[in-house]
């Protein structure tokens, strides 16, 4: 049985939801999103809750269907009101960052700066030249280009240099002992 899956998920004053087939669409303040919806999920709206029920045999593809279709469903509410946002670090000697337009320049400890675009739904600022605020409605996508940015030099587990998420620790290992 899938617990989530059997979670209400309460609307927000300001949020409309629209279905169209297997189409599902949430309005908010912070903008729209739309997804396709399996028909295996039956989505029951009343009032300004929504339940998800299960159609047909629960088995183990149902259940896990069952359950993330209502996080998804959850999450799009949750990123038209409030955003999703990740925050990254640079740490180590010159390494920095800064925006031009719609393209993110990293000076990472290549020989050349590594230039990102940045996608259309995705909000990126630079308070200071080694801080990246990434943020977005689309948690999906906001975690995504996060990981992107990160995998150009994730930490390295000796000094570590690197990118880094803002809350994550980095367990540093022990250097080579001498004679």
């Amino acid at each position: 049985m899938s617990r989530i899956g059997y979670k209400t998920v309460v609307i927000p004053e300001g949020v409309t939801i629209e279905r169209k087939d297997d189409q599902v669409t949430v309005k908010g303040p912070k903008g729209e999103l739309t997804e396709a919806f399996a028909p295996t999920v039956e989505m029951k709206v009343d009032g300004n809750e929504v339940n998800f029920e299960p159609t047909g045999k629960y088995d183990n593809k149902m259940r896990a269907m069952h359950g993330t279709q209502r996080a998804n469903f959850a999450n799009m509410v949750e990123g038209v009101t409030d955003g999703f946002a990740k925050t990254l670090k640079l740490v180590g000697v010159g390494y920095r960052t800064q925006l031009k337009g719609k393209t993110l320049t990293l000076n990472v400890g290549y020989s050349n700066p590594v230039e990102v675009p940045v996608p259309e739904d995705i909000e990126v600022k630079v308070p200071d030249n080694t801080t990246i605020e990434i943020s977005g409605i689309n948690k999906q996508h906001v975690g995504d280009f996060a990981a992107k940015v990160r995998a150009i030099r994730s930490p390295e587990p000796y000094k570590g240099k690197g990118i880094r998420y803002a809350e994550e620790h980095i367990t540093l290992k022990e250097g080579k002992t001498g004679k």
